[in-house]
């Protein structure tokens, strides 16, 4: 395409990729939350309900996103930085790793301080304590309040009792 009338911008075509990315989504979404049985019960609302509103949205957001490709109007992208996204992955690879052999605290304060890393927070003396208390209000929250499991390791056991 050589331009869009009166405008002389073309199509984003990254944006037209996204976009159909985000409708390909949210169409999964609601035919697999309309896939779940009609169980609403008393609230009105069944399982089902959640996966098929974000569904509904993602879709808005698709036509949305394809709209602004076709005028044209997005702003320039910044380059993508490689080493702070692998950091991120990195420190996801380590959280799957770690979540049985080390529990959830350990493996989510270590994510939390590969993503600090990331965003510019370089001194990890700071940042893994820090990633271990959220993470412990965290597991607490879960554990204690919410009766939820999961997965625990010697500090959970230490702290939790399991």
């Amino acid at each position: 395409m050589t331009g869009m009338p009166g405008t002389g911008r073309r199509p984003d075509g990254a944006a037209f990729i996204i976009a159909v990315l985000l409708g390909s989504l949210g169409a999964l979404l609601v035919r697999e939350g309309g896939l779940f049985p009609d169980r609403a019960g008393y609230a009105g609302v069944g399982p089902g309900g959640m996966p098929f509103l974000v569904g509904w949205v993602l879709m808005g957001l698709a036509l949305w996103t394809a709209v602004d490709a076709l005028r044209g109007t997005s702003e320039a992208r910044e380059p993508i930085q490689i080493g702070p996204v692998l950091w991120i992955l990195g420190g996801l690879a380590l959280q799957i790793a770690l979540l049985k052999p080390a529990g959830f605290m350990v493996a989510s304060g270590l994510l939390f301080a590969c993503t600090a890393f990331a965003f510019g927070r370089r001194n990890l003396l700071v940042t893994v304590p820090i990633g271990l208390v959220f993470a412990l209000g965290v597991y607490g929250v879960f554990d204690a309040v919410l009766q939820l499991n999961l997965p625990g390791g010697p500090l959970e056991t230490l702290m939790f009792g399991g």
